[in-house]
């Protein structure tokens, strides 16, 4: 498994790409994805996920974030910003394999050691999913979702 950059020749099968229809409403689509990276490419970090020559997943960090930029006692944070497997590719490894990859970068960055995810609650949600890798609910919410935490010196 490896991480890819999105490029012209990627980019087509990037946005073809789609989770189960019941896990459309937990997940915001490639092409939304890609567009907010577009538009913030200081903050994101799209990268699409490869097993051998097959497109699986997408992934997008964010880096360097203030969930409440009014408040200057919030503080910077970098995380999960999307996950996308595709259907039929996921209960692989894939989006373990591609959460490891966000946490690597951003120990790789030197800047956080806590990564941050949210996830919108709901039946068939990605909850279990981050908790079982380690994430642990904070009690806060961002836009409406749950927001988690994973230590990385933990």
């Amino acid at each position: 498994m490896r991480l890819e950059k999105v490029t012209p020749e990627n980019v087509e099968a990037a946005i073809a790409l789609r989770v189960r229809p019941d896990q459309e409403r937990f997940v915001s689509t490639v092409v939304k994805s890609l567009a907010e990276a577009y538009a913030q490419p200081e903050t994101a970090w799209p990268r699409l996920v490869y097993d051998g020559d097959e497109l699986v997943g997408f992934v997008m960090a964010f880096f360097d974030v203030r969930f409440d930029p009014d408040n200057p006692g919030d503080r910077l944070r970098s995380g999960l910003w999307r996950l996308n497997i595709a259907e039929g590719r996921q209960g692989r490894g894939y989006g373990t394999f591609a959460v490891r990859a966000v946490c690597e970068e951003i120990r790789r960055r030197g800047r956080s050691r806590l990564v941050t995810v949210t996830w919108e609650a709901g039946e068939g949600g990605p909850e279990p999913f981050y908790l079982r890798l380690g994430f642990r609910p904070t009690g806060e919410t961002s836009g409406g979702e749950l927001v988690g935490e994973l230590d990385l010196d933990a």
